[in-house]
């Protein structure tokens, strides 16, 4: 695909990936300004119901693509990569699958280094016990207000199912077209998109990108430097497209950094599955 649409001169954008959000392009804007020094290590961590919501059976089974490295490791993979360069020189990873009843990847930690010296860890759970939700203001992943006294609905809702057929239909009521449209699709709250905790530590500070903007913790002072809130879902995956294709700006979800991010995933199940740290070989800043 990438190089088919090099051959025609065209653009090949991926998406949506949580590196789109506001307050990770936002948190990069910061960075490039030099106003806060280098950026020497990132924290990611991310904890959900990911693997107790409704599922189709593929989706859990890793050989089909299921399990959350293939999910929704490619989300947090590719904010760390935008924040950390792009250009992963190594991955060590580990994963965990400890559901037999959900036979796949819940969970991985994994260690990135850069070439320009960067590095970053990575941690997802997708067991539906801890929400880290929590350190977002208990503001969900698409913006949306969370509950705190609704603990436990996933594994609640999922026991009241009977069988893999009806779980499965369950799923495909929640997929993307389904009675979805502009006008019960508009953000309801004021938060932005976001991917769990990250934290960009640079010499003159630490960046935190939170759903209303990106909290600053620099050597005297600390503040949150706000975005204004979304008026349309998903705004800047629009803003990225339409800057390719009308005023051919480049973009930075290209064919190629959707493939650096995929070997990225690839390489955190190797380096778990074989015990070693991975090389890579197909990353761009």
């Amino acid at each position: 695909m990438i190089d088919a649409m090099r051959r025609a001169g065209c653009w090949l954008v991926v998406g949506h990936s949580h590196s789109f959000d506001a307050p990770y392009l936002r948190t990069r804007e910061m960075i490039d300004s030099k106003d806060f020094g280098a950026v020497r290590m990132i924290s990611a961590l991310n904890y959900t119901d990911f693997l107790y919501r409704p599922r189709r059976l593929e989706e859990l089974d890793t050989s089909q693509g299921g399990g959350v490295v293939f999910s929704q490791a490619a989300h947090q993979v590719d904010i760390v990569r935008l924040l950390g360069g792009g250009h992963v020189k190594s991955v060590r990873a580990a994963t965990g699958s400890w559901d037999p009843a959900r036979p796949t990847e819940g969970a991985y930690s994994a260690l990135l280094t850069f070439n320009n010296g960067v590095f970053a860890n990575m941690t997802y759970s997708g067991f539906a016990h801890f929400d880290s939700d929590e350190f977002c203001g208990w503001s969900g992943e698409l913006g949306q207000a969370r509950d705190p006294g609704q603990y436990g609905t996933a594994r609640a809702k999922l026991a009241k199912i009977h069988g893999p057929e009806e779980e499965a239909a369950l799923k495909n009521t929640r997929t993307y077209g389904a009675g979805l449209s502009l006008a019960n699709s508009q953000t309801q709250d004021s938060a932005h998109n976001h991917f769990g905790f990250i934290l960009v530590s640079c010499d003159g500070a630490d960046l935190r990108p939170v759903p209303q903007g990106v909290q600053v913790y620099a050597h005297t002072r600390r503040y949150l430097e706000t975005i204004p809130s979304p008026k349309i879902p998903r705004r800047e995956v629009l803003d990225e497209l339409i800057g390719a294709i009308r005023h051919d700006r480049d973009p930075i979800h290209t064919g190629e950094w959707g493939m650096a991010t995929m070997e990225v995933c690839l390489a955190l199940l190797e380096s778990a599955r074989d015990g070693h740290e991975i090389t890579l070989s197909y990353q761009q800043a």
